[in-house]
C-alpha cells in the first residue's frame, strides 16, 4: 500500500504544487511615431466612422460590382488561399498533439507465443539437470505513464502550440490580404489600360485625318513628301503603341485569371471605362495599426511562440518526473488467463534530474534566447515597414491628386495648341511640323492623364491594404486549443 501511494502522493504534489518556470510574455514596445496624427494628411476629407473600410470585403469601399464578382471568386478558388487555409487546419491539429500531453498515456500490448527452451541451455552456474521444454506464453499487458507537468513544461509546450496556430490564422488573413489587394491593383490597372487604349486609338483616329489632309494637300502641290513621310510615321508609331497597351492590357487580364483560380485561357475581362475615384479612407491614429494588419499580429504571435519556447529551454534544468504503471494477465493456458492467479502489476515513478548534460542546456537556452530576440526585432520592422506603406499611401494620393489637376490642365493646352497648329498650317503661316509636334504632345499628355488616375486607384487600394484591409487582431483571439476532458479515451 505505501508503495502505489507514492505514485499518487507525487502526482497530486505536482497538481498543486505545479509552477512554471521561463519569463512571462508580454508584448514588446514599439516604435510607434510620436504624434497622434499621420505625417502626411489626404487631400479628401476623413471618413466618419460609419464609413469604416467594411470588415472580410474591404473592397467594397470602391462600389465597383465586377470587382466584388471577381474578388469573391478568388476567396473560392485561390490556391494560395487553399494552402494556407491548410496550413492553419495543419497547425490546429499539432496544436491538439501539444495538449496530449496533459493527460496520461495508456496502451496495451497483448500477445500469444509458443516457445520451446533448449535442453542444452545455460544454467548460469547452476547446477541441475535440464530437459527442453515446450510451453504457450499468453499475455495481456497495460503500461500507464504521466509525466508531472512540475514545472511547466507540457504547459509551455501547449501555449508555444497556441501561439504558432493563431500566428498561422493572422498568416491566413495577410495571405488573403495581399491577394485581394493583388487582384485590385491589376483590375484598376487593366481598366487603366482599357482608358488609355482609347486615348490612342482616338489619336490614332485624328492622325489618320491628318494623313489624308497632307496627301490631299501634297496630291493638289501645297504640301511636300516630306510631310506626307512625317505624318506617316506618327501614325505607325501610334498604332504600335496601341499594341504595346493591348499586350500590357492582356497580361493583367493573365493574372487576374490564375489569381481567381482559372486558366488564363479561360478568362476575358469585358472592355470598360476607367470611371472611379478614390474613396474616402479612414485613418485612424497610427497606433491602430498595430491590431489592423495582420502582419504585424502574425509577428506578435510568432514572438509569443519564442517566448513559451525559452520557457521550455528553462524546464530542461529541472526534474522531469513521470508516473509509470504496468500491468494485465499472464498466463501459459488460454483459459485461466484472465483468473486473479494470473494477474500482474507494477507501479513507480521516476524522476530524471540533469546533472552533467555537456553545457547541452544552458546551450539550448541560449539558442532560444537569441531566437525570441531575433523575433522582438522583426516585430519591430514589421511595424516600422508598416508605418512606412501607411505614409507613402497617403503621401501617394496627395501628390497625385496635385498633378491630376495640373495635367488636366495641360491636356486642356494641348488640345488647344493642336487647333491653332492646324489652323496655321491651313493657312500656310507653319510648316506641318508644328502639327505633328502638337499631336504628339497631346497623345502623350493624355496618356498620362489616363496614367495618372489609373496609379490614384492603385495607390487607394495599397492605402487600404496598408491599413489592414479593415482587418482587427480580435479576430484570432479564439484561435486556441484547449485540453479537453474526453481526449483521455482518444487514440
Amino acid at each position: 500500500m505505501r508503495r502505489a501511494a507514492i505514485p499518487a502522493a507525487l502526482l497530486l504534489l505536482g497538481l498543486a504544487a505545479g509552477c512554471t518556470v521561463g519569463p512571462r510574455y508580454s508584448r514588446p514596445a514599439a516604435p510607434v511615431p510620436a504624434p497622434d496624427a499621420w505625417k502626411t494628411q489626404p487631400p479628401w476629407e476623413q471618413a466618419a466612422p460609419k464609413d469604416a473600410i467594411p470588415k472580410g470585403a474591404w473592397w467594397q469601399v470602391f462600389h465597383d460590382p465586377a470587382l466584388d464578382a471577381y474578388e469573391q471568386q478568388l476567396l473560392q478558388a485561390n490556391q494560395s488561399l487553399a494552402a494556407a487555409r491548410d496550413r492553419l487546419e495543419q497547425a490546429r491539429s499539432l496544436a491538439r498533439v501539444a495538449t496530449a500531453g496533459m493527460f496520461p498515456q495508456l496502451a496495451a500490448d497483448p500477445s500469444a507465443v509458443r516457445e520451446r527452451g533448449s535442453g542444452n541451455r545455460p544454467l548460469n552456474g547452476v547446477v541441475q539437470s535440464i530437459r527442453p521444454y515446450t510451453q504457450n506464453v499468453f499475455t495481456i499487458p497495460f503500461s500507464l505513464s504521466y509525466e508531472v507537468d512540475l514545472f511547466g513544461r507540457v504547459r509551455r509546450d501547449v501555449e508555444a502550440a497556441n501561439a504558432s496556430l493563431q500566428s498561422t490564422a493572422a498568416d491566413l488573413q495577410n495571405v488573403q490580404l495581399v491577394l485581394t489587394a493583388e487582384l485590385a491593383a491589376d483590375y484598376f490597372t487593366l481598366r487603366e489600360l482599357d482608358a488609355e487604349w482609347q486615348v490612342v486609338q482616338e489619336s490614332v483616329g485624328y492622325q489618320r485625318k491628318g494623313l489624308d489632309l497632307v496627301n490631299n494637300r501634297h496630291e493638289g502641290g501645297i504640301a511636300s513628301g516630306l510631310e506626307v513621310a512625317q505624318q506617316s510615321a506618327l501614325l505607325d508609331s501610334t498604332l504600335s503603341q496601341l499594341a504595346l497597351v493591348q499586350q500590357s492590357r492582356a497580361q493583367n487580364e493573365h493574372a487576374i485569371a490564375v489569381l481567381m483560380g482559372q486558366a488564363a485561357s479561360n478568362v476575358s475581362v469585358p472592355v470598360a471605362s476607367l470611371q472611379a475615384t478614390p474613396p474616402p479612407v479612414p485613418l485612424g491614429v497610427p497606433s491602430d495599426v498595430l491590431e489592423r494588419r495582420p502582419d504585424i499580429s502574425r509577428a506578435e504571435r510568432l514572438m509569443a511562440y519564442q517566448n513559451a519556447q525559452v520557457g521550455i529551454a528553462h524546464s530542461a534544468f529541472y526534474p522531469h518526473i513521470t508516473l509509470s504503471g504496468s500491468g494485465g494477465w499472464q498466463s501459459r493456458d488460454l483459459e485461466p488467463l484472465l483468473n486473479a492467479p494470473s494477474l500482474f502489476w507494477s507501479l513507480g515513478a521516476d524522476a530524471l534530474q540533469p546533472i552533467f548534460e555537456g553545457g547541452r542546456n544552458r546551450a539550448n537556452l541560449a539558442a532560444a534566447q537569441a531566437a525570441y530576440d531575433q523575433s522582438v526585432a522583426n516585430y519591430r520592422q514589421s511595424v516600422l515597414t508598416a508605418f512606412q506603406e501607411v505614409e507613402d499611401g497617403i503621401s501617394n494620393l496627395s501628390m497625385l491628386s496635385q498633378a491630376l489637376a495640373t495635367q488636366g490642365a495641360a491636356v486642356e493646352d494641348a488640345r488647344r495648341a493642336l487647333a491653332i497648329a492646324n489652323n496655321r498650317y491651313i493657312g500656310g503661316v507653319t510648316s506641318y511640323l508644328d502639327v505633328i509636334t502638337a499631336q504628339t504632345t497631346l497623345l502623350t499628355s493624355e496618356r498620362l492623364e489616363t496614367q495618372l488616375l489609373g496609379q490614384q486607384m492603385v495607390s487607394s487600394v495599397y492605402l487600404v491594404k496598408a491599413l489592414g484591409g479593415g482587418w482587427d487582431a480580435s479576430q484570432i483571439k479564439d484561435q486556441q486549443v484547449h485540453p479537453q476532458a474526453g481526449q483521455a479515451l482518444q487514440q
